[in-house]
């Protein structure tokens, strides 16, 4: 898959020697293996100066960053949408690729690391809320008429089962190692398994999306929701029942219970031991 970073530009709860915001780049590289723990991969930080707030600084901490890594990441993913113009454009220059994504799982728990132990240690440091960013799905889509699943289900493991995740035989996917956020072996993950006769193409077409988490629509027409990329949304299962809505209930308990985290599989049939597709998911409260 090649490494992928994660990257955050925006102003910090600090001020200058005039009064003025303090702004920062984050960079880190994104976990891809589930024994990958994030604070040992490669991470990079540079405050920047109120005044020099623009692409150009921005592409110049890039490769100062790539400088440090030794290598030029195969893309950039970020999060903070008003950022995004300046971030592409840098990005741009550089001819990395820039996807705007809420998959920025390691940044996301870096930052929160920050703001809770770092920049109160600061000089010139101000107490502010940090700033949410919104990210309002758009109506759901159905999937591609030849990409939907025969049956699927609900289901959970252990994390400790995670750990022999390399072995397992997986077509397309994406993890990151359970202890990065902070979850016992015991802990249940919950996930979602979805069967089709087209199960190759369908986890193929599922690896080309900025896959973020899976929640549960109550709305008019229950559904299960396959969330991706800033804010497309995709109808993966209809809830059609009192059982199955139940089902979906005890799905998201789950997820609450163990931090957000969860996964989707894709497989030909409920018999097959290998996964067209599996990616570790985790809903995160930008």
């Amino acid at each position: 898959m090649g490494t992928i970073w994660e990257l955050d530009f925006y102003s910090r709860p600090l001020r200058d020697e005039e009064d003025k915001k303090v702004w920062e780049v984050l960079i880190c590289q994104t976990p891809l293996e589930i024994g990958d723990r994030a604070e040992s991969l490669f991470r990079y930080t540079q405050f920047c100066p109120s005044t020099e707030v623009n692409s150009i600084w921005l592409q110049g901490a890039i490769q100062a960053a790539i400088k440090e890594a030794d290598e030029t990441p195969q893309r950039i993913r970020f999060f903070r949408r008003p950022m995004a113009n300046m971030i592409l454009k840098a990005c741009k220059e550089l001819a990395i690729p820039a996807t705007a994504s809420r998959r920025t799982y390691a940044l996301f728990q870096w930052l929160e690391e920050r703001i809770e132990n770092v920049y109160p240690t600061l000089p010139n440091y101000q107490e502010t809320a940090n700033p949410s960013v919104q990210f309002a799905s758009s109506p759901p889509q159905r999937l591609p008429d030849a990409l939907q699943g025969d049956q699927w289900a609900f289901v959970s493991l252990e994390a400790s089962a995670f750990q022999e995740m390399s072995e397992w035989n997986i077509g397309f996917g994406e993890a990151f190692g359970l202890p990065m956020v902070g979850l016992s072996g015991e802990t249940q993950i919950p996930g979602l398994i979805v069967f089709s006769s087209r199960a190759t193409p369908l986890a193929a077409w599922m690896s080309g999306l900025e896959l973020a988490f899976l929640r549960v629509n109550k709305g008019d027409r229950p559904s299960v929701l396959l969330e991706t990329g800033e804010n497309d949304s995709w109808i993966l299962a209809n809830l059609t029942d009192a059982a199955t809505q139940a089902e979906a209930e005890e799905f998201e308990e789950a997820k609450r219970q163990a931090k957000n985290v969860h996964f989707l599989a894709v497989q030909s049939d409920p018999n097959t031991e290998s996964f067209a597709g599996l990616w570790m998911l985790q809903e995160l409260n930008f």
